[in-house]
């Protein structure tokens, strides 16, 4: 019998990666949340109105993609006129890569961009049309220029006047959920402490930082590391730089760092020394770049000519690494792979960890109960394979060699 509080659907003949272990268990879903069935039974007295039948796969969370620059052919900081449309596209793509969250990247640009991009790009939840947009991150313009890696040269600003020239170059704020910055600029832990207010997520990153200017802007309200190992001053025995964060004992909080595993900007051997180091902090992020989904040939970053050969994207004319090619399901897989883990720990690097990160672990990258109900499912192989990916309990992709789901109502448990 139907309840009057929504359909309710239990996924059965599958298992579950809930509390950092894969378990044998069924999923319940109403409203697009998941649910907790015990008050079905016991308060309500219900049973499920559609029952699913799995084919033995595992149910995992929808990944989340924190650095994400484009892809599909598109490009957020130099497809500019039609930002919408382009922010469409891609979240669209990202369904069939098993990404339901992300956030939309702007590198180093000309003011006039983050002007014109910024108030345009808003929070959206996912659906059939796409992944779900949860905040703008804003990589530079206030980064190093001697670590500026695809950033332009020219556009690289400093805090001449602290808070106030951010204020200048972005204009609108609201719709930015994370901003990559170098923390060694003069006035940054001012700046660090006026975004945090605002709760926005400080990353540190494009930095010649050495650990001490670390420790400061972590401090001051910094809490992420953006893609580490890249971009950044290496890993000294006699001042480790911002890796050294990962072991500090001279922060007072948290702070995660990104990683790309796409098996061209982190060399395994690395993977396995962040990992060892500090397990719970490593977030998978793509750093993908319009090449994404489509392969070799030209293409831009922001205001920067790119040419892709095989699996690396260069700038034009150097040697200067450019973002990925990669999608998030591959760099999960080649994450477990390169660095040993488990696959709840490949799992929860692009699950978990990228909430927490955002603060967002209540509502989204768990199966806990009340939580949006934004999941995969996952053929039984541990190899990563997305069957099908759901949204708000809606599936709004499905590949095409996947087995069909069952559904039946009312049958007995």
């Amino acid at each position: 019998m139907k309840s009057d509080k929504g359909i309710t659907y239990k996924y059965h003949n599958c298992k579950l990666i809930r509390d950092s272990q894969v378990i044998k268990d069924d999923l319940w879903v109403r409203n697009g949340k998941i649910l907790d069935p015990e008050p079905v039974f016991f308060e309500e007295q219900k049973r499920a109105d559609i029952y699913v039948d799995c084919n033995g796969g595992i149910i995992v969370p929808g990944f989340i993609d924190v650095q994400i620059n484009g892809g599909f052919g598109y490009d957020f900081s130099s497809d500019t006129k039609e930002i919408e449309k382009v922010v469409k596209v891609v979240a669209k793509g990202l369904l069939s890569t098993g990404v339901t969250s992300f956030c939309p990247t702007i590198v180093t640009s000309p003011t006039n961009v983050y002007h014109e991009v910024l108030p345009k790009i808003r929070p959206t939840p996912g659906g059939a049309d796409g992944a779900g947009v949860l905040g703008v991150h804003v990589e530079g313009p206030f980064i190093s220029p001697d670590k500026i890696g695809a950033h332009p040269l020219q556009c690289i600003r400093t805090f001449t006047n602290g808070y106030k020239t951010v204020q200048e170059v972005f204009g609108d704020l609201s719709n930015v959920c994370m901003i990559t910055l170098a923390p060694e600029l003069p006035n940054a832990s001012e700046v660090i402490k006026e975004l945090s207010k605002m709760n926005i997520i400080v990353s540190i990153g494009h930095s010649t930082a050495n650990l001490v200017d670390g420790e400061v802007a972590v401090n001051s309200g910094a809490s992420f590391i953006t893609h580490l190992f890249n971009a950044m001053l290496p890993f000294h025995h006699r001042d480790p730089g911002l890796v050294g964060l990962l072991t500090s004992k001279f922060i007072n909080h948290k702070v995660f760092y990104g990683i790309i595993a796409d098996g061209i900007h982190t060399h395994p051997a690395a993977l396995r020394i962040a990992h060892r180091t500090d397990p719970s902090g490593l977030v998978l992020v793509t750093d993908a770049i319009s090449a994404m989904g489509l392969g070799e040939g030209k293409h831009y970053i922001g205001q920067l000519a790119l040419e892709v050969v095989g699996r690396q994207a260069k700038i034009v004319g150097t040697n200067t690494l450019a973002g990925s090619i990669a999608t998030m399901d591959d760099c999960v897989r080649r994450f477990i792979k390169a660095a040993g883990v488990s696959l709840v720990e490949g799992i929860e690097a692009a699950t978990l960890h990228p909430a927490q990160a955002l603060g967002i672990e209540k509502q989204k990258g768990t199966l806990d109960f009340n939580s949006d109900a934004d999941f995969l499912i996952l053929s039984d192989d541990d190899q990563v394979h997305i069957q099908h990916t759901f949204i708000a309990g809606k599936c709004v992709y499905s590949h095409s060699k996947a087995q069909l789901l069952k559904r039946s109502s009312q049958i007995l448990q």
